[in-house]
Formats: structure tokens, C-alpha cells, sequence
């Protein structure tokens, strides 16, 4: 990833953030000689130091647990908030017209080894771990334990646990850092009036940069 010095976040545990609010990854594999992309919701553990663990299961159908180049880490993204600035936004444009279009977002690229695990507890702990997180907003949440034990272990039977326990962790945070205080209030300014959620994330984003005026 082309990763300019003023659009990287190396802190861990905001990296750790963004993959617990953006759970669904794209796995990136390689697989007899060509690259996989499968779109799984993983849960993050911190543990061990300093990147943590990356936790998900994939289908029993799905060859990509079988079939993955072991000797190559597993690549997992996670996209965060996005959204277009236009350069109308910038009270800049008024000044010289040297502005031009581009695209803020935040990702996390997470590296390691795939590993597979296939023990039953593991993987009712993880299911159990992932309906719990997702079904909190519910009025009324879900529980593995609500449907019948014999269905849930055919469930189970399904699917296989993956473990990426990360060796390198990589962020970007392309969010106007780039642009004069002026200019990134106007891209603020722009993407409230423009609204829609990804819109509004972007806009706390930008409006919280702690930066220098320029």
C-alpha cells in the first residue's frame, strides 16, 4: 500500500478500533498462484502484544482453508469511514484554482500466517463471541443457546475456525491532513451539508485532526 509519511496511523490500539467497528474483512490469499479475496467479519483479540490475534470461520465448502499457500501471510483489510471531497469544498479554490478532486478513507491492513482450527468449543466460542457483538443493538438479542443443541453442532459441523495471529500491522488515514486549516474546515463544512453516515464519520474525522494551521 502506497503509504505517505503525513497518512499513516501507526497506534495500535486505534488500528484495533477501526476493526472492531468495521468487523468485516476482505482475506487476501494466494492460491495456486493466483490471489483469493473472501469477505469474512472477524473479531480482534489485542492479545498477545504488540498486534494481537485476528479471529472468523469460513464455510467447510469454502477451498480457501485448504487450499491457501502457506509459506505467504494472509492479508486482512478493513475499511473505516470514506467519502469524496469535492474541491468546490475549499475556500482555496476562491484564491488560486489549484485544486483538484480525491477520495478520503481510513484502512487497516493486518498481516500473518493463516492458521486453521477445526475444535468444536473453539468455534461455539467464537459463533457465540460474534452473534453476541452483533446482536447487542437488538431490542431483544439472539443467543446461540436459542436454538436447538443438535441443530447448532450440525451448524458447527459446517464451518471451519481461521486464526491470524498479526505480524505486521499497516494504517492509513488519508483525511485531509494534506490541506490548510481553512480548507479542511470546508470539507467539513461539505460533507454535513452533503450528510449520509459515511459522510458524517468523515466529517468528525477531519474535525477532530489535531494539525497545525497552514
Amino acid at each position: 500500500m502506497y503509504l505517505p509519511a503525513h497518512f499513516e496511523e501507526s497506534r495500535t490500539e486505534v488500528l484495533h478500533r477501526l476493526i472492531g467497528e468495521h468487523g468485516l474483512g476482505t482475506l487476501v490469499t494466494l492460491s495456486a498462484g493466483a490471489l483469493e479475496a473472501n469477505h469474512i467479519p472477524f473479531e480482534i483479540d489485542p492479545e498477545p502484544a504488540p498486534y494481537g490475534t485476528l479471529r472468523a470461520h469460513v464455510a467447510r465448502s469454502n477451498p480457501v482453508w485448504r487450499e491457501f499457500a502457506k509459506e505467504v501471510d494472509a492479508l486482512v483489510v478493513f475499511q473505516g469511514a470514506q467519502a469524496y471531497i469535492s474541491p468546490n469544498w475549499y475556500p482555496s479554490k476562491q484564491e488560486s484554482g489549484q485544486v483538484v478532486p480525491t477520495y478520503n478513507y481510513m484502512v487497516v491492513h493486518a498481516y500473518g500466517p493463516l492458521k486453521i482450527v477445526e475444535d468444536a468449543a473453539w468455534l461455539r466460542a467464537l459463533v457465540g463471541r460474534l452473534t453476541d457483538r452483533y446482536e447487542a443493538s437488538q431490542a431483544a438479542p439472539w443467543k446461540v443457546a436459542d436454538a436447538p443443541d443438535a441443530y447448532i453442532e450440525k451448524m458447527l459441523g459446517a464451518i471451519v475456525g481461521i486464526e491470524i495471529p498479526i505480524n505486521k500491522l499497516v494504517g492509513k488515514w488519508k483525511t485531509s491532513q494534506n490541506r490548510p486549516a481553512a480548507d479542511r474546515a470546508g470539507v467539513v463544512a461539505g460533507l454535513q451539508q452533503q450528510g449520509g453516515e459515511n459522510a458524517e464519520a468523515m466529517a468528525a474525522v477531519v474535525q477532530a485532526l489535531q494539525l497545525p494551521a497552514t
